[in-house]
């Protein structure tokens, strides 16, 4: 008992550390019980396409050093997932202390650095896998909440992931995403 009891500690122990990652920036322009407005700034991101799983690797590996500069880059969240022009997109943020002119340049021509201009999004929070089960579900909430709020969805909706992998499904912190018009 005391065996798993510490286990259990030393996992919420690791996984409250994924919450120490820098966040983009964003304020809180509203909220309600469904959803919250936020502001958020014009952000850096590097992005790849996300076809047969393997966006998240590449992303990865920029971050850990394999870029022109050889440079690593500390994680940062969240890691979102949109469709752009027809195929899914990954992307992770890249830290505050970066702009176009600093950031180091992808070796990998699959992946880009691009800047998201700031705006308003509408944002569905949920715990548990980040499922497509889940995303759906919660999608199509923010999506008739928005509509019944007579709030314009400018965009696809985002999938936005906050915590590693091995973070108990319910401890993780998931979000789905759209920008609007305010």
């Amino acid at each position: 008992m005391k065996k798993n009891l510490l286990i259990l500690i030393s996992v919420i122990a690791l996984n409250s550390q994924s919450m120490a990652y820098e966040e983009a920036n964003y304020e809180v322009i509203k909220e309600n019980k469904n959803y919250e407005i936020r502001k958020y700034s014009d952000r850096l991101v590097i992005e790849t396409n996300s076809l047969q799983g393997n966006g998240f690797r590449k992303l990865f590996n920029y971050i850990s050093g394999n870029n022109e500069q050889k440079k690593e880059i500390k994680m940062t969240v969240p890691v979102t997932q949109e469709i752009k022009n027809g195929n899914m997109t990954m992307q992770f943020y890249l830290p505050s202390k970066f702009n176009k002119d600093n950031a180091p340049k992808p070796s990998n021509s699959d992946i880009k650095i691009l800047t998201i201009e700031g705006g308003y999004y509408a944002v569905i929070g949920y715990s548990g896998r980040s499922s497509d089960k889940n995303f759906l579900k919660n999608k199509d909430i923010l999506e008739k909440q928005l509509k019944q709020d007579n709030i314009e969805i400018l965009s696809p909706p985002i999938r936005a992931s906050y915590n590693s992998p091995f973070t108990l499904p319910m401890l993780k912190r998931n979000e789905v995403m759209y920008r609007i018009d305010l």
